[in-house]
């Protein structure tokens, strides 16, 4: 017996027993049977296809169609037409104001519809027909695994995806040797024979060392140059640019960032802030051995702690590694994957034991153990080359696995454009989702740019993951320009002064380096002038600054401007501004494509309150807020930001109708109502205000914000007012079911709008949110550091715990691979291909246009 969910299946002699009911079609058919089971007479003498219908499809005319594939007589067609008609009729008298089945709650499509006995083989699913149908709701959604897709994507995944099996993957495993071993300061990528060098360190063998001074040149007027992040009275390690204490010192390795060194300036007025002097330092702070004033470097932390002495309050501990209030306890680092248990992580650079390599030391060589090979290469048959001994002359060998299509390689690139930036950073929480505590425990960040980080690791540790770049469907190209901006003019060797100071040029450049590299050094790119590599963009305006050369690619932003309305740079912060780029290196291209970028989720730290509560499940009748948001307003509130160009005006025209609380001026705003919040003040209930609304505002800030994940996270329906530009996932899940999105100038009528929404309408919508929020939250990732914390330190923290209970729905990174797994097969681009790949692990219809 063939059973099947979402729709009605027509089954010669098959009974529909222990079946899954999603719609009230099934309830009124039920009502024919006290057994619950539905029998049509036995078609013995017919041949017949097995086919899979919904409500939207019986008519007169699928049952012709039918019939061409049933050779036995009209009679029983007839029988079978009259019962569609009587149920049709009694559907639609009993549900005549239901737009969609989807609206109870019921799901269109699970996985799929595909049989459940367990007993039918992989092969048997294939007989699916592709144009099988997946019928889209009134809101033009297709539901595959949960979530509600633009229709085509749905209906491919839920035909295609859903049934696609693993292939055999020839897994190279590299043993290619370095000159010397790179001299100990480094390490060596075994697949191109290269030394990727430690901060300080450079040349073919990683033996030349660098001199990264801490300051700018002296002058009369500032002995220790023009002020940097790096800039330095004490000791400077120039292999870093980070500034110590030094020798002569109680703590010699104790950090001297910044201000600490040097002279303050009292405020003129009282309360008012301190300003710095960085022409004069201030060693009698710093090297003083006076016993109840001892400066910074001879501070005795437990004497400290019983406030027995006083210290200079502008030092702190702002460097990754060590941890409290005067970096007496060493810590681990933030790295790639914490090197996956096969390295050591300093400062943010992965030192990898013996075999080892790649930015998070999770590629084995041929000098590896095979049982210590990562998931992504398990299990695997090893060939060992018959003319080769076992030896350490073997330079490569092969491993068969099976894997998933889509297939991603991810480039080893030279450190500068990933590990160095983490070494060298002079504050811990830049560009990272997480440091260590003295227990080294993880601390989760608020970094809106962790996401690029979350989403590196778990596509090293993904099982889509491949070494081998002849079967790859897709290039990741790791630059990480969260930490190229915010380490931008930090220390004297990154300079921006021929770039006029824009980070915006500067981090450009990086990119540019990046792909004359790849370029240069692997043959991938120009096999599709880059159509197939993937580039990540988290700063706040996305690609709006790539390079020209690399604009054919894939981006993965959380920006997609469109450029068709804000057709110029929208920050608000001169340094990021991208007009002033010059053309010949980038382009004209607009800041998305959404034929070809993809925007997703910001990151956003688990929240232990959040998922002890629930609140992306709270129920419509406990959200008595109508509307609510809760951020910057701009120059008319305290601390607002000065600039009139902030969030593009956006916000404070949503304040100036709704704001419900006092401006400068003290003025409300001028359609203000109860059930309305608009507040600038950050409130301290900010997730618990969230899940208690219906609707929540997602606007723009200095580019993107991370208000949409916000919204979904505490499941609430977000209200997205931003013109021509998309918010995560958009162009790809179907937003009219979860979100709703109106014009900039629909603003004065937003409240009229949104109580314009039915009950009915509004609890579909709140429905989907909660299916949909974990493909909002970095889930996987997480979930990674999780295993890493319990089998390193025995750690099974709350956040942990609480993650681990919810059910296995889609995150970040799972929707992610749905997509490219649809566009392997749909891009335009690649339909032309003449060389596709000859295992595809899909039916052979799906690689036509469904």
């Amino acid at each position: 017996m063939y059973n099947f969910c979402c729709t009605l299946p027509i089954i010669a002699g098959g009974t529909f027993e222990n079946f899954v009911r999603p719609s009230p079609l099934f309830t009124f058919l039920e009502l024919f049977s006290v057994t619950q089971t539905w029998r049509l007479p036995p078609l013995s003498s017919c041949r017949f296809s097995l086919y899979v219908i919904s409500e939207e499809t019986f008519s007169f005319n699928w049952l012709l169609a039918f019939r061409e594939k049933l050779t036995c007589s009209w009679s029983l067609i007839a029988t079978v037409a009259s019962l569609v008609t009587l149920v049709s009729i009694v559907h639609m008298f009993l549900f005549p104001s239901v737009p969609s089945f989807d609206y109870f709650g019921y799901k269109q499509v699970k996985d799929s519809c595909i049989p459940i006995n367990e007993t039918i083989n992989v092969e048997k699913k294939h007989i699916l027909p592709l144009n099988a149908t997946f019928p889209a709701d009134l809101h033009k959604a297709v539901v595959y695994r949960g979530a509600p897709w633009k229709a085509e994507i749905g209906q491919w995944l839920s035909a295609c995806s859903s049934v696609a099996t693993t292939i055999k993957v020839l897994e190279p495993i590299s043993g290619k040797k370095c000159e010397d071993g790179c001299s100990g300061q480094g390490i060596c990528n075994h697949e191109l024979g290269q030394c990727r060098c430690f901060h300080g360190f450079s040349g073919e063998k990683c033996s030349e060392r660098l001199e990264l001074s801490c300051n700018y040149p002296a002058t009369e007027e500032l002995p220790y140059g023009r002020w940097v992040v790096s800039i330095c009275s004490t000791h400077c390690d120039t292999t870093r640019a980070m500034c110590f204490c030094g020798e002569g010192t109680k703590y010699p390795n104790r950090p001297v960032a910044e201000s600490c060194g040097f002279q303050m300036i009292l405020p003129s007025e009282p309360g008012g802030p301190k300003d710095v002097d960085w022409s004069k330092s201030d060693h009698e702070n710093i090297f003083t051995t006076n016993g109840s004033l001892p400066g910074w470097c001879n501070v005795d932390p437990v004497e400290a702690y019983d406030l027995k002495v006083k210290f200079k309050e502008e030092c702190d501990c702002k460097y990754d590694g060590l941890f409290g209030r005067f970096c007496e306890t060493p810590v681990l680092s933030t790295c790639i994957n914490q090197c996956s248990g096969q390295g050591h992580c300093r400062g943010g650079f992965c030192q990898c034991e013996n075999g080892w390599y790649g930015v998070d030391c999770s590629i084995p060589s041929v000098h590896s153990s095979i049982q210590d090979w990562p998931k992504w290469l398990r299990p695997s048959q090893v060939t060992v080359p018959d003319n080769e001994q076992v030896t350490e002359s073997i330079i490569g060998l092969k491993a068969v696995v099976e894997k998933k299509r889509p297939l991603i390689y991810v480039y080893d690139l030279p450190p500068d454009f990933n590990s160095i930036l983490l070494e060298g950073r002079h504050f811990k929480l830049e560009c990272v989702n997480r440091i260590y505590d003295q227990d080294n425990a993880t601390i989760w960040t608020e970094q809106l740019y962790g996401s690029q980080i979350a989403m590196y690791e778990s596509m090293l540790a993904s099982p889509h993951r491949t070494l081998n770049g002849e079967e790859a469907d897709y290039y990741f190209v790791p630059v990480l320009d969260s930490c190229i901006i915010t380490r931008a003019d930090d220390a004297p060797h990154l300079s921006m002064e021929e770039h006029r100071g824009l980070r915006s040029s500067f981090t450009l450049d990086f990119y540019k380096k990046a792909h004359d590299h790849i370029v240069e050094q692997y043959p991938y790119w120009n096999r599709s002038s880059g159509k197939d590599h993937i580039w990540s963009f988290s700063w706040d305006e996305g690609a709006c600054y790539a390079p020209k050369e690399i604009w054919n690619s894939m981006m993965l932003v959380h920006w997609g401007n469109t450029n068709s309305k804000h057709n110029h740079s929208t920050t608000a912060y001169w340094a990021d501004n991208w007009d002033q780029v010059p053309s010949d290196k980038r382009g004209n291209h607009s800041c998305f494509d959404p034929e070809k970028d993809l925007v997703i989720p910001a990151w956003k730290r688990p929240d232990v309150t959040s998922l002890t509560l629930k609140l992306w499940d709270r129920p419509r009748e406990e959200r008595k807020t109508l509307f609510y948001f809760n951020g910057n307003l701009g120059p008319a509130y305290e601390r607002g930001r000065p600039e009139a160009t902030y969030s593009m005006g956006i916000r404070q025209k949503l304040a100036e109708e709704f704001g419900s609380a006092p401006n400068k001026n003290g003025q409300l705003g001028k359609q203000h109502a109860e059930d309305v919040i608009v507040i600038a003040h950050p409130s301290e209930s900010y997730h618990e205000d969230l899940a208690s609304s219906v609707f929540c505002g997602v606007m723009p800030g200095d580019g993107w914000s991370g208000r949409m994940e916000d919204s979904i996270l505490q499941g609430c329906i977000p209200v997205v007012i931003q013109d021509g530009i998309f918010l995560p996932w958009e162009n790809v899940l179907n937003y009219e079911s979860f979100a709703v999105r109106l014009g900039e100038d629909e603003i004065p009528n937003l409240v009229n709008i949104l109580r314009g929404f039915g009950e009915t309408e509004i609890e579909f919508r709140l429905a989907n949110v909660k299916k949909i929020w974990q493909r909002y939250l970095y889930r996987g990732s997480i979930l990674l550091e999780a295993e890493r914390q319990k089998s390193a330190f025995g750690h099974i923290n709350d956040w942990a715990e609480k993650l681990s209970e919810l059910s296995d729905d889609d995150d970040v990174f799972t929707t992610f691979i749905q997509v490219l797994h649809y566009k392997l097969y749909n891009d335009p681009w690649r339909r032309q291909q003449t060389n596709m790949k000859n295992e595809t692990g899909i039916p052979k219809e799906c690689l036509l246009k469904v």
